[in-house]
């Protein structure tokens, strides 16, 4: 049975991080679970969630304090330890220190890998994806620890402990997959290879403050005191996911493909969660994203004439827009599904929703949180008659 420890943690102080998550590895096996989880000599990569340039602190990024708590942690058992992400805008040097995560890492002397540099390799056991551009730093680290942040997500409706390691791919990388893998079912598989072929070792996720509503970006701060720990990372996220206001697991859809697949457990009933009780841990107001599940039918055809109807929309907010074309810049479609025009004096994006594939790039990037997805009066009749 895989193990959990949850454990609630009321504020970023990175002393009451670190007792923590003390706490927690303790519950979890202690110094010999962390002697076989960081071998001697090993080359420890530690992967935050930096999804863009945000200010140290921003619900949209992992806290520097809980970047540093670990680090505490970890320098006890490895002198070889670096961090890295890719963001999907913008240069990851300044990402890192706009985080506040640079400063943190020059203090202990961990170095930082900008995932710039790549290597071209094959997954021969895979569900979907065999051929892989990835960075360098975190395939060749002996081990992976992934420092996600919990937050909603438009196409996949919450991101954690899998979908962090999406920032292994090297920038404008990502686009090309969000090309190749328009439906959200066939993207969870390729997360899952991902995660297979980098080696994902073990996940700490906080959730001290998530995010909820208009997700991964452009979402509310919402307090919910807690950190999930776990070599399992389909059982960390089946823990986050439960305690934000999904019951089925399979609603959600990566957990679905791992399910599918046999690639990890992702039903709570199936998991030892150690520390806090689950019932204690719920978030009874959490704003969801997306509500879950998926609409399918037999005949593609059918199924892509139907996807146009019921499938959610990126929708512009005009009074929040600034006009600064990010959407446009980051639409991985050629050509572009976004088109800039001028209204009333003023410039707005428009989408051509015929040829969207509804990856939801425009709207996880935007930087003022100006663009949400809705779903049409048919989408959210047949989404209430689902549920």
């Amino acid at each position: 049975m895989e193990k959990v420890a949850l454990l609630k943690c009321e504020d970023y102080n990175v002393k009451l991080i670190e007792k923590k998550l003390r706490e927690g590895f303790e519950l979890l096996g202690g110094n010999s679970f962390l002697r076989e989880l960081i071998p001697y000599n090993s080359k420890v990569l530690l992967k935050p969630n930096m999804l863009s340039i945000e200010q140290a602190g921003s619900p949209v990024i992992t806290n520097f304090n809980v970047f540093e708590a670990v680090i505490r942690i970890i320098k006890d058992y490895s002198t070889d330890i670096s961090f890295g992400d890719s963001p999907g805008f913008g240069d990851s040097n300044k990402a890192a220190e706009r985080s506040g995560l640079l400063q943190v890492g020059k203090k202990y002397n961990v170095k930082f890998e900008d995932f710039k540099e790549s290597v071209h390799v094959k997954l021969d056991k895979s569900i979907l994806c065999k051929s892989w551009t990835v960075a360098k730093a975190p395939y060749e680290s002996d081990v992976l620890i992934t420092l996600p942040k919990l937050k909603t997500h438009a196409m996949a409706y919450y991101t954690g402990a899998i979908k962090n390691q999406f920032g292994c791919i090297p920038g404008t990388l990502k686009a090309t997959w969000h090309t190749r893998m328009p439906n959200a079912n066939n993207f969870c598989k390729m997360l899952l290879d991902l995660n297979t072929l980098v080696n994902t070792n073990f996940a700490i996720l906080d959730g001290i403050v998530a995010m909820e509503g208009n997700g991964p970006k452009s979402g509310k701060p919402k307090k919910i005191n807690t950190l999930i720990m776990g070599k399992s990372l389909t059982a960390v996220d089946s823990v986050a996911t439960k305690i934000i206001g999904y019951d089925n697991p399979l609603d959600i859809p990566v957990l679905k493909e791992a399910y599918d697949h046999n690639w990890g457990e992702v039903f709570v009933k199936n998991i030892e969660i150690l520390g806090e009780k689950i019932q204690d841990m719920l978030v009874k107001d959490f704003e969801l994203c997306r509500k879950g599940g998926n609409f399918y039918f037999i005949s593609p055809g059918v199924t892509n004439f139907l996807r146009d109807l019921i499938a959610p929309d990126p929708v512009l907010i005009e009074e929040k827009c600034i006009a600064c074309a990010r959407c446009l810049n980051v639409c991985p479609e050629k050509p572009k599904v976004i088109k800039i025009i001028e209204k009333e004096g003023k410039k707005y994006p428009v989408w051509n929703m015929k040829q969207c594939i509804r990856c939801f790039c425009c709207q996880e990037l935007c930087p003022c949180g100006a663009i949400e997805t809705k779903y049409s009066t048919l989408g959210k009749m047949l989404k209430m008659n689902k549920r």
